[in-house]
């Protein structure tokens, strides 16, 4: 899996059917105007078991609109007493099994989590998005590479209830002119 794709997996889950992923328009949050405070809890509300059904564009960047499909299951714990959580995904589907881990660290100091994310077939962490959480909705920003080009990386998570979530991430080739949704994933908390 080329590196800038694992990244994709971050955080991902998802419930809704393909028809409904395809028609959302893309997750915006809103604009940040001061710090919502201390955010080492920002994620407390993801730390349990979740059913993952998740859609990803086939070849980002390349025009194509092809999608293709997983489902599978997400776990979220805390480490180092809540300040970190460890998010483990397990999804398969025609196109294959995407299975990954990613590690988020929270910074005091930037009131920031980074995001960092490695696939169990590539085996090394991507590029860690760096973000904040804003009126509920999380946003995290990357620079990495695709297919040899330099991108943006933005990941968005929005839509929280105590039961799901959406996640998404898009990549932009133009310095952020325009963005392409490549992910796209809602959480479902399972019983």
């Amino acid at each position: 899996m080329p590196h800038a794709f694992r990244s994709l997996v971050l955080a991902a889950s998802l419930v809704l059917p393909a028809a409904a992923l395809a028609q959302q328009a893309p997750a915006v949050c809103p604009a940040p105007t001061a710090p919502d405070g201390d955010g080492q809890r920002d994620f407390d509300w993801e730390i349990g078991s979740w059913t993952t059904q998740l859609k990803r564009l086939k070849s980002p960047l390349s025009g194509s609109k092809t999608w293709v499909e997983y489902q599978g299951t997400t776990e979220v714990r805390p480490v180092m007493g809540g300040r970190a959580n460890l998010v483990e995904l397990k999804v398969e589907g025609p196109a294959g099994r995407i299975e990954g881990a990613s590690l988020r660290l929270y910074n005091p100091q930037a009131r920031q989590w980074s995001l960092n994310f490695a696939s169990a077939s590539g085996g090394v962490l991507t590029p860690a998005p760096i973000g904040a959480f804003h009126k509920g909705c999380g946003e995290f920003y990357a620079q990495d590479s695709w297919e040899g080009r330099a991108i943006l990386v933005r990941f968005v998570i929005s839509g929280i209830t105590p039961n799901s979530a959406r996640f998404e991430q898009a990549f932009s080739a133009d310095g952020g002119k325009s963005w392409e949704v490549n992910w796209i994933a809602v959480d479902t908390r399972r019983s």
